[in-house]
């Protein structure tokens, strides 16, 4: 595999403008547990604050957090982070067990509170507005504390196995100077292909709406009750008027996030972002959302898939038609197509991503394969 240094992120005399901020990024196993103790004891703070002021924030859509899951959400950060801070000591028996549990726990409540980012991307896409600041701001929260929290569970897992906690790979110590990263590449034909079989859900749902939206009917729905639907929503509805459904608009982002993550300009900035052309793509700046959104959007489209299923098949009661679906088996129908379409763009985000972040995980240099 073809191997480039980055010049721009070597050190020493006669480095590049910006070298400190690259070797500062570069020390992320150091400062990681580290700031992640910072961030429990901020996340606890404000969720004590919320819960003195009795501010309302929603931890479903249609439910509001009680003191006891302030208590039990503050708890938690106060541990995960003190977790984190013991990954810079020698540990062994059951002070290791402890923390590997304390920060599996951790990271996983967190990382599902921190799929709610999803929606707030999709908000600020659509231009919709935010709901909730105090949601919006509770996501951000969970956001970063699982992303802390899962850098220094990665980093403690690499130095357990002897590997360098930064690259994962073996090398002599003193050897992790000027990271080297491999070259532009396209994901294997498997990948593609699997990734494209998957964004093939989008189109039953996709489709419906862009008919509906440009004046045609179908499943009962008319493009009257559609556009009364979506009529008064902001943004969402002058997209409308103008013939563009604003979630086909923020899913096809999504389909350009697949995309860049499957083939080379995704990894080098290709000639069309002018004064960004052939700069190596940050590695963070898609796989972030990729896998928040990637993740999210799977697990609501297996809900709405196993809940149009369950509905369909008697298990469960028929769904209560509501504007503009006229009957339980229309309303039905376009819950299953929306399971397709969210799962399966969630996954091919999910499959994506996998690929990316194989494909440009960079070595330190000295580092031996």
């Amino acid at each position: 595999m073809a191997v480039s240094t980055d010049s721009r992120a070597s050190t020493g005399a006669g480095a590049a403008p910006g070298t400190e901020a690259a070797a500062w990024w570069r020390r992320w196993p150091t400062w990681a547990p580290r700031a992640a103790a910072v961030w429990g004891v901020a996340y606890a703070a404000v969720q004590a604050g919320w819960a003195a002021t009795d501010t309302s924030v929603p931890v479903t859509p249609h439910q509001a957090c009680t003191p006891a899951v302030h208590f039990g959400l503050a708890s938690l950060a106060v541990l995960g982070g003190a977790a984190a801070k013991a990954t810079l000591r020698p540990l062994d028996g059951f002070p290791r067990r402890a923390v590997a549990a304390a920060l599996a726990v951790a990271v996983t409540v967190f990382g599902a509170g921190a799929l709610g980012a999803t929606t707030i991307v999709v908000t600020l896409v659509t231009l919709s507005g935010i709901e909730s600041a105090t949601g919006a701001a509770l996501s951000l929260l969970h956001a970063t504390g699982a992303a802390l929290l899962l850098l220094t569970a990665v980093a403690w897992c690499r130095g357990r196995r002897g590997r360098c906690p930064r690259c994962g790979h073996p090398h002599p110590a003193g050897g992790n100077g000027t990271p080297v990263h491999p070259g532009p590449s396209r994901a294997s034909a498997r990948t593609r292909v699997t990734a494209y079989v998957l964004l093939c859900g989008l189109l039953p749902w996709a489709g419906l709406k862009t008919l509906w939206t440009l004046g045609g009917d179908a499943l009962g729905v008319t493009a009257e009750g559609w556009r009364q639907l979506n009529e008064g929503s902001g943004a969402a509805g002058a997209l409308a008027s103008v013939g563009l459904d604003a979630s086909v608009a923020a899913a096809l982002l999504g389909v350009f996030l697949v995309t860049g993550l499957l083939y080379r300009w995704g990894t080098v900035f290709p000639r069309w972002t002018l004064i960004l052309a052939g700069r190596r793509v940050p590695r963070l700046l898609p796989l972030v959302p990729a896998w928040l959104t990637g993740g999210a959007l799977s697990v609501y489209g297996v809900f709405l898939n196993v809940l149009a299923l369950l509905g369909a098949t008697g298990v469960t009661a028929p769904l209560e038609p509501r504007p503009p679906f006229p009957t339980s088996a229309s309303l039905t129908w376009m819950v299953w197509f929306g399971g397709l379409a969210f799962g399966g763009l969630g996954l091919a985000l999910l499959v994506a991503a996998r690929s990316y972040a194989a494909r440009t995980r960079s070595l330190c240099a000295g580092a031996r394969r």
